[in-house]
């Protein structure tokens, strides 16, 4: 049975490089860090020192200011760049600035879209942990004044499906509304998933993507106490993924939200299009909670199963946006799986990791690195590794290292890997009629 086509046709984000796609594109194509000092709390109990956080987020601009007093920060960026993805996409316009409405982003969604069946439209999000940043206040209330004084909001908000519940009320999506959360790998698990609803005649359209939250002391000190993250404070240093110098990864936090539809709805409407979504891949290490697999056998697995269901060769793939966290374990195990999936040709392919830009958003990455990728194809620009110094004899691929490149771009891998084993590859490619 053939295939039918997903397609992108809006894009919206939320990043350390920026609060909208245009901002977003280019910091990667100037190769800007947006990692910086963390301001979001005292970080003088840490040793790590930095972290991508989101800069000059005005949630009014989206949402009415006492209804985002319920959401969770995770879930504000979500419906954030899904109200832009949507207007990408042109299901929606947003009305000129008046006095009586000085924030005409938040109509965008309060009535359907036309020419889309309302129950035809789902919304899939890959969500890593969720709204952590309402625990400690809880915890407080809790200890200190008893469970009676809890806040009514304390689950809601917490619980990591309040992401695409809340995307869904504000752009009235009532199809398949679900969440994924498999860790770093959840938003390019969440894509698979929802071209999949797509391909079987489940949904026409699918807002997905990720978003994350965890800039905070609690997330940040347990990560800090795996090892996981760089101790460098020197924020243009601390991410340098394929470095022989690497000390770890950088907790960032954001959304990144795509509109899939297939390619007949698409059409029918005129739609723009950014690319295809043309193959998923994902495959379970089996081996250990927290660290990779050191012969990357699920990694491969996946990689080898999206290319297969793009119905491409491995020589077909002319960039990969790596998982590339800047940890001594996973930037050689990806390299090694790309050497067992490619053979030589590995050597002739781009494979860097934007990480070094944005940080790692967690279940966030993955939709912000196909988006990246989407970018790529549109521009024929291979993004950099920013920060890349030292050469490690492990990780001898060409990873594109601190300035970016003008080629022919045309079909891109997309791969994440997660605590648990969780490891997930997406084929984006130019569209061709």
């Amino acid at each position: 049975m053939d295939k039918k086509k997903v397609v992108v046709t809006g894009l919206g984000c939320i990043t350390p490089l920026g609060n909208d796609v245009k901002t977003f594109w280019e910091g990667i194509r100037a190769g800007r860090c947006g990692i910086n000092t963390i301001t979001r709390f005292d970080a003088s109990r840490l040793n790590v020192k930095v972290a991508g956080e989101v800069k000059d987020f005005d949630v009014a601009k989206y949402i009415d200011p006492k209804e985002a007093k319920r959401i969770a920060l995770f879930a504000q960026y979500a419906v954030a760049a899904a109200k832009q993805a949507w207007v990408d996409a042109g299901y929606a316009t947003v009305p000129e600035a008046t006095e009586e409405c000085p924030n005409p982003w938040q109509s965008v969604g309060t009535t359907p879209a036309k020419g889309v069946d309302p129950e035809r439209v789902g919304c899939i999000l890959g969500v890593g942990i969720g709204g952590k940043e309402v625990d400690g206040p809880s915890y407080k209330t809790l200890f200190e004044k008893g469970p009676r004084r809890l806040s009514p909001m304390t689950i809601p908000m917490l619980i990591a499906n309040e992401g695409p519940g809340n995307v869904s009320i504000a752009l009235k999506a009532k199809g398949p509304v679900l969440t994924v959360s498999t860790a770093c790998s959840a938003s390019t698990d969440a894509i698979g998933v929802a071209m999949d609803m797509i391909r079987s005649g489940r949904a026409d359209v699918m807002i997905t993507g990720g978003a994350e939250s965890t800039v905070e002391e609690y997330c940040i000190g347990g990560f800090q106490a795996m090892h996981a993250l760089s101790t460098n404070p020197d924020p243009l240093k601390a991410c340098r993924p394929f470095d022989k110098e690497r000390d770890g990864f950088i907790m960032s936090e954001g959304a990144a939200i795509l509109i899939l539809e297939s390619e007949e709805h698409a059409k029918a409407r005129g739609a723009k299009i950014y690319g295809e979504v043309a193959g998923y891949g994902a495959g379970g290490d089996a081996h250990h909670i927290v660290a990779p697999d050191p012969e990357a056998s699920g990694i491969i697995h996946a990689e080898r199963m999206a290319i297969a269901d793009a119905g491409l060769r491995p020589e077909d793939v002319q960039y990969i946006n790596a998982h590339g966290t800047s940890t001594g374990l996973n930037d050689p195990m990806e390299t090694r799986a790309a050497k067992a999936v490619f053979g030589e040709h590995a050597y002739k392919l781009k494979m860097s990791s934007t990480k070094s830009m944005t940080g790692h958003l967690l279940g966030a990455t993955g939709a912000l690195e196909a988006m990246t990728c989407l970018l790529a194809i549109g521009d024929n620009f291979y993004p950099p590794t920013i920060n890349y110094h030292t050469p490690d004899p492990e990780c001898d691929l060409d990873c594109v290292p601190n300035k970016g490149i003008e080629a022919p771009l045309d079909v891109a891998m997309s791969n994440t890997l997660g605590f648990g084993g969780h490891n997930s590859s997406l084929i984006l490619r130019r569209y061709r009629a």
